[in-house]
């Protein structure tokens, strides 16, 4: 799996990090924002981090992916993981904020999911296609699209396309943008949809399985990592860079495996 150096930075230097609070009485509950209801690896660490570092970490669960920033950048929050890095960039440019990544956790490919398709091909003219509304998901899954040979955008704009940039369209389809919360409840609405990681496997779907089509991993999937992320003033915090030190490790990684299915990639590996 392709790395960033970062996070080969906080393995090596994790096990300084292990002992950093241990027995230490005087934590104060960490929050760590999280979206949708299957954190399977995330509840391990908070099992490892209560018994061996004294850390009382507390899952807050979101339903939507415009909230945790807004709570970490206030306050409410004190982490959050649930984004990629593209996203968490365009969230600090378009609300003049400053968040941080302070560690790497998952790839999580895009997919395209169908309430009555089994593949791709079978879209035929003038269907419609739901995808994200926000502009790194949006721009994601239209990329996802022209994979799949469905659309051709103008390669000038990069990362974050629109549908205006849609150059060829020969099925005609119709894209209908929603926000990333509705795409899985819209498919009995419309005749494929691309779900994000997380609202699909809330909606009881294992993107590796179900996926009519599903996003590869290539180095180009590097801005879809995904992050912990932290307010500015807490990038140093000790007891932040312990929980992410026992989130990188080999059998967190193993339940992320399990867990998903094979649909999600640890990329601290």
């Amino acid at each position: 799996m392709f790395k960033k150096k970062f996070s080969s930075h906080f393995l090596l230097v994790g096990g300084l990090f292990l002992t950093a609070c241990a027995n230490n009485e005087d934590i104060n509950q960490v929050t760590l924002g999280v979206v949708g209801e299957n954190n399977e690896a995330w509840e391990y660490v908070v099992d490892e981090l209560m018994e061996k570092e004294n850390i009382p970490l507390n899952l807050q669960t979101f339903t939507d992916y415009a909230t945790p920033n807004k709570a970490l950048a206030d306050g409410s929050i004190d982490l959050n993981a649930f984004q990629t890095e593209i996203f968490l960039d365009e969230f600090n440019k378009t609300a003049d904020q400053d968040l941080q990544v302070i560690g790497y956790t998952i790839m999580a490919p895009l997919g395209i999911y169908s309430a009555s398709l089994s593949d791709v091909e079978e879209l035929t003219d003038s269907m419609t296609v739901a995808i994200p509304n926000d502009p790194s998901n949006g721009g994601r899954a239209l990329r996802l699209l022209e994979t799949a040979d469905l659309i051709t955008l103008d390669p000038q704009e990069g990362l974050a396309p629109t549908v205006d940039d849609i150059t060829a369209n020969p099925l005609n389809l119709i894209i209908e943008e929603l926000d990333s919360s509705q795409t899985a409840r819209a498919l009995e609405d419309v005749d494929a949809s691309v779900i994000n990681s997380g609202m699909d496997v809330d909606a009881g779907f294992f993107p590796s399985e179900d996926a009519i089509f599903l996003e590869p991993v290539t180095e180009e999937s590097v801005p879809y990592y995904n992050v912990i992320a932290a307010h500015p003033d807490n990038v140093d915090n000790d007891t932040f860079k312990t929980i992410v030190a026992y989130y990188q490790t080999d059998t967190t990684a193993a339940v992320i495996k399990e867990a998903s299915k094979g649909s999600q990639f640890p990329i601290w590996e």
